[in-house]
């Protein structure tokens, strides 16, 4: 299952905005009760919960991992990773038993989509960040992912990688550009069109086709964007909704257009030089998948060490280098540049891991659902979807 392919069905994204909207008591943890002992000073360990396939890997031995290697080397903190996270609201699931209970979950460090994130951050869940251990967070940060609606100075959270939501198409088999979320709808592309199936995911895209400024986008954009996706869903112009599978339909030509992942894109451009990745005239949503420190957590500062270790310009060029998605580190890119490998020095021209100024001018950052809004949103949208 895909980071980014979530909210399959009501069930568990509806139970955990049930939670986070009728404010049980025993959910939500005050400031003061947050953080536990930190043993980082006499322990020199570390347990980091992320996705699959996110984080780079030797070419040799898969088993290991070069920039968290180099990290325990340097500082002497050994590091249990675990690829545990398939699902944000799976994932949720298994540990807001011990969150709500003012318990520990085992875990120092966790990657969550901004979202779930945002549903972290609102009970009270997450640790805020000492910056005074994070000078290089502090000062590569990319300015455009500084400010989340959700995270007021990014105080619990810090991207650990990012991605646009665009369009992909195959411009050979279509014979034509697309250039507008509207160029979705010719006529031509009846029954060659896929959505993203999640809420979350897809709903930014289309409102953006509508005209509307995502970071303030309203309840009416909202039932107007559904109305319009239904209109297509019943005339059979939208072949379906999506998760990761979009990839195999693009890439053996059932589709030829559809709603998509930047970093997924660079990884089919490999295969296939005539996939195209647009962010749209209207523009495209810029989101993130950030590392986090849940409450008890035994070692915070170790943890705010290894975030830090992720934003030295060349450790965020050898990660970006291996995921191929937004870098939140811009400074890399004078890393990647300098590379005396071809390959590599390529990917730092590439604006899907390095938007350009002029791209950057179409991306925003999405308001985030909220707790009141989430269930009846999720109802109406998994009812078009079919989940």
């Amino acid at each position: 299952m895909s980071r980014r392919s979530l909210l399959r069905a009501l069930g568990a994204g509806a139970a955990g905005a049930t939670l986070a909207g009728c404010g049980v008591p025993a959910a939500f943890v005050e400031p003061g009760d947050r953080a536990g002992h930190d043993s980082s000073a006499t322990d020199h360990t570390l347990h980091f919960a992320n996705w699959p396939l996110y984080i780079d890997t030797d070419d040799e031995n898969e088993s290991k991992r070069p920039t968290l290697d180099a990290f325990s080397k340097r500082t002497g903190i050994s590091v249990t990773y675990t690829e545990e996270i398939n699902d944000n609201d799976e994932f949720f699931g298994k540990i807001s038993p011990a969150l709500m209970n003012h318990q520990q979950t085992g875990r120092d460090l966790i990657v969550i989509s901004d979202w779930m994130a945002a549903r972290f951050v609102r009970l009270g869940w997450v640790q805020e960040m000492d910056r005074a251990n994070q000078p290089n967070v502090a000062t590569y940060l990319d300015p455009q992912l500084r400010t989340p609606a959700f995270d007021e100075g990014r105080r619990h959270s810090v991207p650990w990688q990012s991605g646009i939501t665009g369009i992909a198409y195959n411009r050979k088999k279509l014979g034509r550009e697309i250039r507008s979320t509207g160029d979705l709808w010719a006529d031509d592309l009846r029954g060659r069109v896929t959505l993203l199936s999640g809420l979350d995911e897809s709903f930014a895209l289309l409102m953006q086709g509508n005209g509307v400024d995502i970071t303030r986008w309203t309840a009416d954009d909202f039932h107007t964007m559904c109305e319009q996706v239904e209109k297509r869903v019943r005339s059979k112009h939208i072949r379906r909704f999506t998760g990761n599978d979009y990839i195999k339909d693009l890439a053996t030509g059932d589709v030829l257009a559809c709603q998509a992942y930047s970093g997924d894109v660079i990884q089919l451009q490999a295969d296939n030089p005539d996939i195209e990745f647009v962010v749209p005239e209207e523009g495209a949503e810029l989101w993130a998948e950030s590392l986090m420190i849940p409450n008890l957590a035994r070692h915070k500062r170790n943890a705010e060490k290894l975030i830090d270790h992720y934003y030295e310009p060349e450790v965020a060029a050898e990660l970006a280098a291996w995921v191929n998605y937004v870098c939140p580190v811009p400074a890399a890119r004078d890393v990647l540049a300098s590379a005396k490998d071809e390959e590599t020095a390529a990917l730092a021209e590439d604006p899907l891991i390095f938007p350009d100024d002029a791209m950057r001018e179409r991306l925003a950052i999405a308001r985030d659902i909220t707790s009141e809004e989430r269930m009846g949103f999720a109802k109406k949208w998994n009812a078009i979807v079919g989940l």
